[in-house]
């Protein structure tokens, strides 16, 4: 059961019967009830409720009173001590231990923990992971994939029919390049060998040669630009007048002119750093001077591609397998499925009569040359086709809504990508609303994203992005050399054989690399450190691992067989804090996934089990569970320790994360 949803039930009731003369809406009510909150402190009870202040406001009543009044109408006796009612109008509420064991003794026979499935499913598509076929995986891609999974796996436990969708990019300009390369520059034995290599050597070549181009073309611009920021910092930095407030104002617009040059320097010093590497290395410049074209060359490329030229699609058809094969491999280590996968080539065929069905109902019309979606409310039009006829992303993505709600009908569809396409979404999402789909809930589940030491998005030393399958190899040999350590440390002697450590290290390395990302605020961007992410102590995948293999040790060391234990119903008994206070802990398990799902972030679920690992600290260093002063107490305590095993394991597998019995 979820005990704050209950609490909050019964006290938006309470609250109507209240506020029956007062003529508070539904809305109203629930936003009251919503201010039931845990306890930040013990001393305060299990539950507090503050919503007597705001009634009190609005009903021009001593919130005290209200609070009286409010207590006498609410109906708790069956879960709740006496309510107690504190300062101006806290209500402070301590469930009765008696129903707090007979909800963990409901617990232990119930393989969902007590974790009630929703009333009213919803359907939700999850559209997450999503790389580029073109290209491998990197670090770029871990944010989407494990987020979008942990929700995917999240949302379908608490019992909606959800959809892992991964729309992945095989189709469009980064194939034009590729062919490009492979028509141009590839070597044939490389490619033989390690094809996935050899294409993506090709791919960045060829982006590398577009790029440079394009900078010589934007440099003039740049340069013109510092020259202008110059100026205007030149003309702001006059002395001053003597007036105070023109003063103020006079050096704010100087440091705002000193950080826009700053900015358009860095600009140009990173456009100059680029232009440089190809001019000083005499094999690219000379690839420059041969394709100095190769801009168009690569468009006119796509363009066959999907216009069905028989040489190009026979390539595109054979670059296809190796390049899923090497994604899969990822997913495969990651522990990562979708339900489908469904690139950008699926939708081609659709495109047009998309945009034909926009500008038929007279929702995207023409505007030099491009059709563009318009909206009222903005002034940056959607295109969805090019003056040269090609489609876009854009164009794509509604395909995919259209397809989407034809086939699996959802309530919501989630967008797990990274917040740079925060206006990209915004537009579809207007556009998708216009177009007839306004009983579906579209959200952007945008994400931050992951930095290096150096505070700039995390790269190898050359500068290249980091693959992905080789940042999960050095997590994996860093976690090696830290389960090594934890073993031979053990009192007893290393328990570990070298297979079984090998084993334990691939489960803890990538549940670090998943928990790190996983445990921010996804908003957020942060710092990528293996040192952090390995580390036993701090919310970490590796203290949680730590946590429950010390947990199942109990039941190792006592020889206690777990099945016949739980046959024998063994009553629970809360007679020490630390024992209610994990007791209370664990009961918390569908309060953390509500919180989870209510916004969509996962870092709600890793607290609750880094706040519940801590409660089993606590609990086993105040309370002998083995050694125990009666046999009742030790099996008691056996049964909160299966509990939080339990809890634990359940948690982390709604973040895609095994755990491991040893460590």
């Amino acid at each position: 059961m979820n005990v704050l949803s209950e609490l909050r039930r019964r006290f938006a009731t309470a609250l109507g019967e209240l506020t029956a003369e007062a003529g508070l809406s539904t809305l109203e009510i629930a936003d009251l009830a919503v201010q039931v909150r845990p306890s930040q402190d013990a001393k305060f009870g299990d539950y507090q409720a503050n919503c007597a202040m705001p009634l009190g406001k609005r009903l021009g009543r001593a919130p005290r009173d209200v609070a009286v009044e409010l207590v006498a109408k609410l109906s708790l006796g069956d879960l709740c001590l006496p309510a107690e009612i504190a300062g101006p109008g806290f209500i402070n509420l301590r469930l009765n231990d008696d129903w707090l064991t007979a909800r963990l003794q409901a617990a232990v026979a119930d393989p969902r923990l007590g974790v009630e499935p929703v009333t009213q499913p919803r359907t939700f598509v999850i559209d997450y992971s999503a790389p580029n076929v073109a290209k491998p995986m990197h670090v770029g891609h871990i944010r989407s994939t494990v987020i979008g999974d942990s929700l995917y796996r999240t949302l379908k436990f608490l019992g909606h029919r959800v959809i892992g969708d991964n729309h992945l990019g095989d189709w469009g300009t980064q194939f034009g390049m590729i062919i490009y390369g492979f028509r141009h520059f590839r070597d044939e034995a490389a490619y033989r060998e390690r094809p996935v290599d050899e294409l993506a050597r090709l791919y960045k070549l060829v982006h590398r040669l577009v790029d440079y181009h394009a900078g010589l073309v934007e440099m003039p611009r740049l340069r013109d630009k510092v020259a202008k920021d110059e100026a205007a910092l030149a003309r702001g930095a006059a002395a001053p007048s003597g007036d105070a407030k023109a003063d103020k104002k006079a050096a704010q617009d100087l440091k705002k002119s000193r950080q826009t040059l700053d900015q358009s320097r860095a600009e140009l010093d990173e456009l100059q750093a680029k232009l440089n590497a190809v001019e000083r290395d005499p094999a690219s410049a000379e690839l420059a001077r041969r394709h100095a074209g190769i801009a168009s060359a690569v468009l006119a490329e796509t363009a066959a591609l999907h216009a069905g030229d028989p040489e190009n699609l026979r390539w595109w058809r054979e670059f296809m397998p190796p390049c899923l094969a090497a994604i899969q491999q990822v997913y495969d280590r990651l522990g990562v499925r979708f339900d489908h996968t469904l690139g950008e080539s699926f939708y081609h065929d659709r495109l047009a009569a998309v945009v034909d069905d926009l500008r038929r109902r007279g929702i995207a019309r023409e505007s030099d040359g491009a059709v563009c979606v318009f909206f009222d409310d903005g002034p940056v039009p959607m295109i969805v086709q090019k003056r040269d006829g090609a489609y876009l992303y854009a164009t794509s993505d509604l395909a995919t809504i259209q397809y989407r709600m034809e086939t699996w009908r959802p309530d919501t569809v989630l967008y797990v990508v990274d917040s740079r396409q925060s206006d990209h979404f915004k537009l579809l999402f207007a556009a998708a609303r216009k177009w007839g789909y306004e009983n579906v809930k579209f959200e952007h589940i945008s994400f931050g994203t992951v930095l290096g030491e150096d505070g700039k998005p995390y790269k190898t030393r050359s500068g290249d992005t980091v693959g992905l399958m080789g940042l999960l190899d050095e997590a994996v040999a860093r976690a090696g050399q830290v389960v090594a350590a934890n073993d031979d440390d053990k009192k007893t002697g290393p328990e570990l054989s070298a297979e079984a450590r090998r084993q334990v290290a691939e489960v803890v390395g990538i549940s670090a690399i998943k928990y790190a990302d996983l445990s921010q605020n996804r908003g957020s961007d942060y710092v990528f450190s293996y040192d952090k992410m390995v580390a036993m102590n701090g919310n970490t995948a590796t203290y949680m691992q730590y946590a429950y293999a010390r947990v199942r040790s109990v039941f190792r060391k006592g020889g206690v067989d777990l099945d016949q234990f739980r046959a024998g119903h063994p009553a629970i008994l809360l007679d020490v804090p630390a024992e209610r206070a994990l007791a209370l802990s664990v009961l918390r398990f569908s309060e953390a996934l509500e919180f989870t799902v209510a916004d969509y972030r996962p870092n709600q679920l890793t607290t609750y089990l880094f706040d519940l690992a801590n409660a089993y600290s606590t609990f086993y260093e105040q309370c002998p569970v083995l050694k125990a002063e009666t046999p009742a107490v030790r099996d008691s305590r056996l049964l909160l320790c299966d509990l939080t095993a339990r809890t634990l394991k359940q948690g982390l597998a709604l973040m895609g994360i095994d755990v491991v019995e040893k460590m």
